[in-house]
């Protein structure tokens, strides 16, 4: 657990050039007003991925992973939770990344700003949000770890044209 996980404010600003890419949930959980840490809405052991582009797109997809029974209460306000998802444009304004909300799972965030803070610590980004839960402020901490690409990048690929007598690789004999 990092220093961050348990902190009410992340410590380490991010820079915005760091964000860029697919990163992997690696958990999700609510703190009270006592540091005391439970649950998040989609259980202990969320999967997610989040994916910020450099021109500033976003999306992001969690999802339960316990296979609880169809139609048990999640806790939030009679909803059964077991995916949450949205995506639209980021930035990065101080120690905030704010999230426009162009569609989601939620319609009621759609045209939304979703405001999270943010610290970098190695290859974990740490976001802490609120969220309005039966009228009370819930403090949210996600911990995301930066993605391995899926498999090995492609070898580099030569130019090569095709001529009346064959390929050519870029040469010409005279």
């Amino acid at each position: 657990m990092t220093r961050a996980d348990t902190a009410s404010r992340p410590a380490t600003p991010v820079p915005v050039g760091r964000l860029a890419g697919v990163w992997h949930l690696v958990s999700y959980f609510d703190l009270d007003d006592d540091g005391r840490r439970s649950p998040g809405p989609l259980g202990a052991a969320p999967a997610g991925v989040l994916v910020y582009t450099a021109d500033g797109h976003m999306s992001v997809s969690m999802m339960r992973t316990d296979r609880r029974p169809a139609g048990t209460p999640s806790g939030v306000a009679g909803r059964d939770e077991t995916f949450m998802g949205y995506a639209g444009s980021w930035r990065l304004m101080g120690d905030e990344i704010r999230h426009t909300v162009l569609v989601s799972a939620h319609p009621h965030l759609v045209g939304s700003e979703l405001v999270r803070e943010a610290a970098l610590e190695g290859d974990l980004l740490v976001l802490h949000g609120t969220s309005l839960i039966s009228g009370r402020a819930q403090r949210r901490v996600l911990t995301w770890r930066r993605a391995a690409p899926p498999h090995p990048p492609a070898p580099p690929v030569r130019a090569t044209t095709t001529g009346a007598t064959g390929t050519s690789e870029g040469s010409r004999s005279t």
